[in-house]
């Protein structure tokens, strides 16, 4: 037991024990009269008084080693932790018992609940995994359909399509980010196939749009995940298309660091008061409550897939102006063996 928590003990026992040391001193007081009264020699109170004191400190020591054991068990008592509660000292009062009886009684309750919480948590998120994986074959199936239609509406629906599925991926995304196993399996990639893949993605609605793409091929190998950075990319490149109604969305190499990737837009922006939250849980910002179209979810994915990865996620913006985003993909040297 460390200074602190022995300090804490016996703090605690003399707060616990103040009624004992009235009442002994109320008897010394008491005592005291009465040899007053009774005129007896001061030499005999004085050695009743050295004799209770001795008694009473000899009382106080016992409590003490009984009690100091009961307050660390206590102290240290949890939910997973509850077979401590037969380390207790046998010879408790009977009202400390009762009030063990009841600790273990809801301590085991509460394991109970807590392992039929997790089971039940276990088969929804099974349920609902089962649910996104199954529902991307109708979205396929409504893809390929509509790719016959050249109408207007079918143009509508390929965009709408594309959102779903974002929708999807983004619910997908979280639940593997959830999980501590979460699988990343990392080598050297080629960025420009990953921006590739997410911009041909993305096209439809680029098209539909209007918007300008500024990208030309970066010739960067980086150390990392390709499947979720490539999560990582679409989501950001999602973001840039959602809130940029005119104007440019340019991919380039910072010329300052060779190792980070700079997705720009000219967007409505960010307003300055909004940026030390954006990558909250749950937080849309004005611009998502506006029009309606943040989960809240987007950029606090990011963060947390650039975090898995070893990377750095970093956002500047100005309201009317557009955005920034700057992915710092370097990592420390790894020794690989074979």
């Amino acid at each position: 037991m460390n200074r602190r928590a022995a300090g804490e003990t016996v703090k605690s026992f003399l707060a616990a024990v103040r009624p004992q040391f009235v009442v002994f001193i109320g008897v010394i007081g008491v005592f005291g009269v009465v040899y007053l009264l009774a005129e007896l020699p001061l030499e005999l109170f004085l050695y009743s008084l050295e004799l209770a004191l001795f008694l009473f400190a000899i009382y106080l020591m016992v409590q003490y080693i009984r009690y100091a054991n009961r307050y660390r068990v206590i102290k240290e008592l949890g939910a997973s932790t509850a077979g401590r509660l037969a380390d207790m000292p046998e010879s408790m009062d009977p009202a400390d018992q009762v009030y063990i009886e009841k600790m273990t009684s809801l301590l085991q309750e509460l394991r109970e609940t807590e392992n039929l919480h997790a089971e039940r948590q276990a088969d929804q998120l099974d349920y609902f995994t089962l649910w996104l994986h199954q529902i991307k074959t109708p979205i396929s199936a409504i893809s390929l359909l509509n790719q016959n239609s050249q109408t207007k509406e079918a143009k509508q629906i390929s965009q709408e399509l594309v959102r779903l599925e974002d929708y999807t991926h983004m619910a997908l995304n979280y639940i593997k980010l959830e999980e501590p196993e979460s699988d990343m399996e990392f080598a050297e990639v080629n960025l420009d196939d990953i921006i590739k893949k997410a911009v041909k993605k993305y096209s439809i609605l680029f098209i539909y749009k209007g918007l300008k793409l500024d990208y030309q091929p970066l010739e960067m190998q980086v150390l990392s995940d390709g499947k979720w950075l490539q999560n990582l990319l679409e989501q950001l490149l999602s973001n840039s298309l959602k809130y940029t109604p005119e104007g440019t969305i340019s991919i380039y190499r910072d010329p300052s660091k060779e190792q980070t990737l700079v997705i720009e837009d000219t967007g409505i922006g960010i307003r300055a008061e909004e940026l030390p939250k954006i990558f909250n849980k749950g937080y849309s910002g004005l611009n998502g409550r506006l029009h309606e179209k943040s989960t809240g979810l987007g950029l606090f994915l990011s963060r947390k897939i650039c975090q898995r990865l070893g990377h750095q996620l970093d956002i500047k913006s100005e309201a009317g102006k557009g955005t920034c985003v700057s992915i710092d993909l370097s990592r420390a040297q790894l020794d690989v063996f074979d």
